[in-house]
């Protein structure tokens, strides 16, 4: 007896006379078990959502799902044996597809499908397992840090404490209250539930364990199943060098802990740098005012002044003009960013002499009638 394959023209219609074991690779007087071995793993090859749009995989999977059928029932089995046929009183059509759901999951009662509860396992293995929520990065964190000039200038370490979210101790970020790993009772530690309807064998995975085998993990009692807690951190920040007003410095992994194990947020650090009664910075130089004397104006002069570094010496030469100004080079702030400083700008406003005596209006009489209105007569620029 030839077997249709599904290239034979013949093989366009159900063949009566078809060899049911040949159909399943058996061999006559298998156990049961067996044949339902065969047909499960023929099924996970022929079928028609495996395989869409192959009418000869469809052809073979009714062959194969009809061979089953008349195996598997005991009265039909040794009819068949005993008379070599299949029988009028069996329709491939018994085996058809349409109005069938195969790839829904597998629903309890009367409306549920039975090859979508047959081959509820062969589509989840071609979906591959669903994961589970996915790991998130926590939030970020801000706060505020105040510091003085001076401090700005050569960096500072502060404290700041924040209420932030950490992966919880108890739980470890998982969500789930650590348990003994036990079997599951409703699937006894198999992962899949089997039940049959009529000759058919069905096998799905176990609600209750999630298809793991094991009883399902009782949600932490401390972060309520988030996987993190709140509490109160204090952390030593760096406030580095040149930092300006308003500048923020991140801190990597102080933020809030991330959900479900998920990496940290960071924490950022915005600075108010406190104004300076002498200093006014823009950018990375500083700007400095600094009184002189007429005498020094007129005569020159070198003065001393107070820096962020200390005290320099600037030379004032003859005839400066109230408001010139005078660079000195790298003696500004350091950038925060790469350490380069800036120039200090040292601008130079002249300040009169207090007239306390005859004898001084005398000599600034004498100074005006030597060099006349010299102001009115020299141009401005």
């Amino acid at each position: 007896m030839r077997i249709p394959t599904p290239t034979d023209p013949e093989s366009r219609t159900p063949n009566p006379d078809m060899d049911l074991y040949a159909v399943l690779g058996l061999k006559r007087g298998v156990p049961d078990a067996d044949i339902k071995r065969a047909f499960r793993r023929l099924a996970r090859r022929y079928h028609p959502n495996i395989n869409p749009g192959d009418k000869a995989a469809e052809l073979r999977f009714r062959q194969i799902a009809q061979a089953y059928d008349i195996l598997t029932d005991p009265a039909r089995r040794r009819k068949y044996e005993e008379q070599g046929l299949i029988g009028e009183q069996v329709e491939v059509a018994t085996f058809g597809f349409a109005g069938f759901d195969f790839t829904r999951e597998p629903t309890s009662g009367s409306s549920a499908s039975t090859f979508g509860d047959l081959f509820a396992e062969v589509f989840q293995h071609r979906r591959g397992p669903q994961p589970g929520p996915a790991p998130e990065r926590g939030a970020d964190l801000h706060t505020t840090v105040e510091v003085s000039f001076e401090e700005s200038m050569r960096g500072v370490e502060r404290s700041v404490t924040v209420l932030r979210r950490e992966t919880c101790r108890t739980c470890r970020g998982s969500g789930a209250r650590r348990t003994a790993e036990t079997r599951c009772p409703r699937c006894e530690g198999s992962g899949i539930l089997r039940s049959a309807r009529g000759h058919m064998l069905f096998t799905k995975a176990c609600g209750v364990c999630g298809g793991t085998g094991f009883q399902a993990q009782v949600r932490c009692d401390v972060c309520a199943g988030q996987g993190v807690e709140a509490h109160s951190e204090t952390f030593g920040v760096e406030i580095p060098a040149g930092v300006s007003h308003g500048e923020r410095i991140r801190v990597p992994g102080n933020g809030n802990g991330g959900w479900r194990g998920g990496p940290a947020g960071d924490l950022w650090v915005a600075v108010q740098v406190a104004t300076d009664s002498r200093f006014r910075r823009e950018g990375d130089d500083l700007h400095l005012l600094v009184p002189i004397a007429i005498q020094e104006a007129a005569l020159g002069a070198k003065i001393e002044i107070r820096t962020v570094d200390g005290v320099a010496r600037v030379r004032i030469p003859p005839g400066t003009q109230s408001g010139q100004r005078f660079r000195l080079r790298e003696r500004g702030a350091p950038s925060s960013r790469d350490g380069r400083r800036g120039d200090l700008i040292v601008e130079v406003r002249l300040m009169l002499p207090p007239i306390l005596d005859e004898r001084s209006k005398d000599l600034l009489r004498q100074f005006g009638r030597i060099n006349g209105d010299y102001a009115r007569e020299t141009p401005t620029t």
